[in-house]
């Protein structure tokens, strides 16, 4: 892990630009080629692109012609242009100049053609940086939940009659319930867990935080670790998403803070009503405008060599780019009479970084509380954080739409009708200006909610949220009466959340088995890797009653299936996703078959933790998953006592390194491994999920006491790296680093090396 110890700003960013360059290098050019519109002229125009923050896959092309629009209209240099808040402070232009100098000080020492990672030694696509390149990287990560789930729809929004850039995505018709349903099993595969505790939950009687961000395990999207180091200026110490040369997670001496992925909506569609035979026309208050056209020309890559451009033109309104689908739905065809417009809240938000910076340096949760309140932008994520003086926070002060539900019941559209009551998401009318999202009293910019009108909480036990709304985030606390675009009120719980809440409500009064009731450092570690599976905790042994019951299932369309081998093992299992415990995976694959209604008392807004739970034994898809399960299991050569440390597990550099954890959505593991199932050698291909865990207690001393792990290593890409597998291998073995904060700990620490840099930035301490 790198501390950095600089003698300013650029400092600062040069020795975090050379470090981060020197571990994931591949990774990290590979983000800059995307933002500069470029992969088709590389890589060709056909292979594709994951946007890994949110699950979604596009081909090269449209991705290019999505950042070379944002490139074209010149969109990315205005924001930086804006006075602070909305445009970057000056010390985080330093931090970015001297980022920019220390990842081509890297690069320039080393040659592309020395590059120690084989992914992309001697690429072509491999070069210098410049400091747009960082700033267009800001916005990619600020519309990851907005715009960046509708590229393809973006780009392949023709007018009627013309030649769309690529096939269709789907018939054009009017979407229904079921549409909307599936975007909501759509929306981005991307979560977290956070505990906060105050003072009357802890064993210090101040505060402790505990962090379990669920992210991708491939792509840009993952974290680095690193510390940050002005002295007398900053002092931060935690990890960042590739590309942020600031904290995104961490602690500070006195403060630590996280964030979970919030349930907000990030953008609003408009209906456009246009003028009869003029498709890029449209109407408003009963006055036509032309649509805005930015023609955007990339350069392709050809089988045989050659690079030619392909142009096209993308039209808006005054609300955004016409879209015709989100999450690859196709839900809005652009016809004769209606086009449909996004608007992204988080287009326009390039404060997001200048929040960032002030996190970093703040001390208390009543410092964040203003980060939060000043800035307004962080751009789709809740916040949580714990400091010295026993106080914990949740809050969802970020960036939403303004619209409140009474804009909604005034401007909703047909099509809103039936987005609405399904996912929370309204479809206005754009031909009314009045349905426009003006700038409101307290806001610090147009079109959001001020920070009066968004949900938080401080209190001195504890706060929690696992991606559910903000209506829970303390059971003896409801958060009531916000805006329907936030999230949902009084209605239940995920399993994770569930999960996270049970172990808090059973550590603060005593009924978990342990000494006290408070919590230690290393309880509040064992939130996660105790592997609990609370699913398993709710239905186990009704599902057990059941399975003696009915030995053999009978299944529709095929031969009954005879279960009883099952019934032992799940009786004996410890319900952990633990290396060793057989029945972890015969449970997870009864679990994913399990729908809600296999529960046997349902959600009760007055036991919201506890509800629903049980089983029907009466509802036949129970038979349905336990037969499933088992025949699945048999015709993939997996015993039905299998562990996970065979059948879970990444490969690296030819050796298996085994994996615990689960499910967090059907079966309700905190500790989550989101796994490829492959019949016959099992979870093989992990996607994401815990990534980097932090246990951090605000000890009230300059030197908290901190635990860390990151999942997948700081270099998880360069093979050669001596930290391609380290920490994986840790986490295996439910291992933890000690984040050696102060300076007399980390000049202790064995191994130590340290390297000083000097450059055209000031110079630059790199320690381990």
């Amino acid at each position: 892990m790198p501390r950095i110890l600089a003698d300013g700003w650029r400092g600062l960013g040069f020795g975090y630009g050379f470090e981060l360059a020197k571990q994931n290098i591949c990774t990290v050019a590979d983000s800059y080629l995307t933002v500069r519109g470029d992969r088709s002229r590389f890589l060709g125009p056909d292979e594709t692109w994951m946007f890994s923050g949110n699950g979604m896959t596009y081909t090269n092309l449209q991705a290019d012609f999505f950042f070379k629009r944002v490139i074209a209209e010149h969109h990315v240099e205005k924001l930086i242009r804006q006075k602070p808040p909305l445009g970057p402070k000056p010390q985080v232009k330093k931090i970015v100049a001297g980022y920019v100098q220390g990842y081509n000080r890297y690069l320039r020492k080393t040659g592309v053609e020395n590059l120690p990672d084989r992914t992309c030694r001697g690429a072509d696509w491999v070069r210098p940086i410049t400091k747009l390149d960082v700033y267009r990287r800001f916005f990619e990560l600020g519309v990851m939940a907005s715009s960046g789930v509708s590229i393809d729809g973006i780009v392949g929004a023709t007018p009627p009659g013309s030649q769309p850039l690529s096939a269709p995505l789907g018939p054009a018709k009017q979407p229904t319930p079921a549409d909307f349903a599936e975007i909501e099993k759509t929306r981005p595969d991307i979560g977290s867990n956070a505990i906060a505790l105050g003072r009357a939950a802890t064993s210090t009687g101040k505060g402790m935080l505990l962090a379990n961000p669920h992210f991708p395990w491939k792509g840009s999207e993952r974290f680095f670790q690193s510390q940050l180091t002005v002295p007398g200026k900053i002092n931060v110490s935690g990890a960042s998403l590739y590309g942020v040369p600031l904290i995104l997670i961490g602690h500070t001496a006195k403060m630590a803070w996280t964030h979970t992925v919030s349930t907000a909506f990030r953008f609003v569609p408009f209906a456009e009503t246009l003028v009869p035979g003029d498709p890029t026309s449209y109407y408003v208050d009963g006055k036509p405008r032309k649509m805005s056209a930015t023609k955007v020309t990339i350069r392709v890559k050809l089988p045989d060599g050659r690079v030619e451009p392909r142009t096209r033109t993308f039209y808006s309104t005054i609300h955004g780019p016409i879209t015709t689908s989100l999450q690859g739905q196709p839900l809005f065809a652009w016809t004769s009479g209606r086009a449909y417009s996004l608007y992204d809240v988080n287009a326009s938000n390039m404060r997001m970084i200048n929040f960032f910076f002030d996190m970093n340096r703040a001390q208390s949760v009543g410092g964040v509380l203003r980060a939060l309140k000043v800035n307004q932008g962080v751009p789709w994520v809740n916040t949580l954080a714990a400091d010295a003086k026993g106080k914990a926070l949740y809050a969802d002060i970020s960036v939403v739409p303004n619209v409140p539900d009474s804009k909604v019941a005034d401007c909703n559209t047909g099509v809103g009708l039936v987005s609405y009551p399904q996912l929370g998401l309204p479809v206005l009318d754009g031909s009314r200006s009045s349905c426009d999202l003006k700038r409101a009293p307290g806001a610090v910019a147009d079109g959001i909610l001020p920070p009066d009108q968004l949900p938080y909480l401080v209190r001195n036990d504890y706060t929690e949220n696992s991606n559910d709304s903000y209506w829970l985030a303390n059971p003896k606390h409801p958060l009531e009466g916000f805006a329907r675009i936030i999230g949902t009120e009084r209605g239940w719980r995920g399993l994770r959340a569930r999960n996270g809440l049970t172990q808090i409500s059973e550590r603060l009064n005593g009924t978990d088995g342990r000494k006290g009731n408070r919590f230690t450092l290393h309880q509040l570690q064992g939130t996660v890797f105790n592997d609990r599976v609370y699913r398993a905790e709710l239905i186990r042994d009704p599902l057990v009653t059941y399975c003696q019951a009915h030995p053999v299932v009978e299944v529709s369309g095929g031969a009954p299936v005879d279960i009883s081998e099952a019934c032992p093992i799940l009786a004996s299992w410890s319900m952990r996703d633990d290396l060793d415990a057989p029945g972890a995976i015969l449970f997870r694959q009864i679990a994913i078959r399990l729908s809600g209604s296999t529960y046997s008392k349902p959600f009760d807004p007055l036991d919201p933790v506890g509800t629903p739970s049980g089983l029907n034994g009466d509802d036949p898809g129970v038979g349905t998953a336990l037969a499933g399960a088992v025949r699945e299991m048999r015709e993939s050569g997996i015993p039905l006592d299998a562990t996970l440390r065979k059948y879970q597990y990444v490969t690296r550099n030819g050796k298996r390194i085994p994996l615990h954890g689960g499910d967090g959505e059907s079966a309700g593991d905190f500790n989550v491994i989101g796994s490829t199932w492959e019949p016959g050698k099992g979870y093989t291909d992990v996607l994401g999920g815990t990534s980097f865990v932090m246990a951090a207690s605000l000890n009230g001393t300059r030197c908290p006491a901190v635990k860390t792990i990151l999942s997948y290593s700081q270099a998880a890409t360069n093979a050669r790296s001596r930290h391609f597998a380290d920490q994986t291998r840790m986490y295996s073995k439910k291992q933890w680093l000690k984040d050696r904060f102060c300076r007399s700990a980390q000049l202790r620490a064995p191994g130590l090396k340290v390297t000083k840099i000097r450059g055209g930035a000031r110079s630059a301490k790199r320690g381990y």
